[in-house]
């Protein structure tokens, strides 16, 4: 009769003429381990989680996960400061202050407050201060209204953008028939 023992490393006792012991090459015993250090995560979860932004990990130095905050339909978030995320996806409504690497606003999401970006892309709405260091993308069903200023910017046909807006390291000229003009002195 086969007893469970040999399946699992362990010597029959009295096959072995003594005490069970564990064979050389059997795993030690499972016991609980304390982990510390850098919690370790599987590719395919670290991948997922950085989300299907366009611009990856670019820059990232290998094995740093990026944190993504993401607001759902039907979701409202107002009156906080959102730290320490570095992409923010807003399918619901989102009244806050931030600075980031990435916005996205989905076509339902709207976003009101003050924010620093490195990239935005607008397909929804966006109203208040918006700095994008980099590159602005307002799509056709996107609307950005207030102080924005920009790096880059592309706007879709049908995309809306309104208020005082220029491009970073521009400074405003007053035009002799009363319209203010963003020109670049760099």
């Amino acid at each position: 009769m086969l007893k469970s023992e040999k399946f699992f490393g362990k010597r029959d006792a009295h096959a072995a003429g003594g005490s069970a012991q564990p064979l050389a090459d059997s795993p030690a015993p499972a016991t609980p381990a304390i982990v510390s250090g850098p919690r370790v995560v599987p590719a395919s979860i670290a991948s997922s989680a950085l989300g299907s932004s366009t611009h990856g990990n670019q820059g990232t130095p290998a094995g740093e996960m990026r944190s993504k905050l993401t607001v759902g339909p039907n979701i409202k978030l107002k009156g906080l400061e959102i730290t320490d995320c570095d992409t923010l996806l807003v399918e619901g409504r989102v009244e806050a202050t931030i600075d980031s690497r990435v916005i996205q606003i989905a076509e339902r999401g709207a976003f009101i407050g003050n924010a620093e970006f490195e990239f935005a892309e607008i397909w929804g709405e966006f109203s208040g201060d918006l700095t994008v260091r980099q590159k602005l993308v307002v799509y056709a069903t996107g609307r950005v209204n207030g102080k924005v200023r920009y790096g880059k910017l592309v706007i879709e046909e049908g995309g809306e953008l309104t208020g005082d807006v220029q491009r970073s390291g521009a400074q405003a000229v007053n035009h002799p028939k009363g319209l203010t003009v963003a020109v670049d002195n760099g």
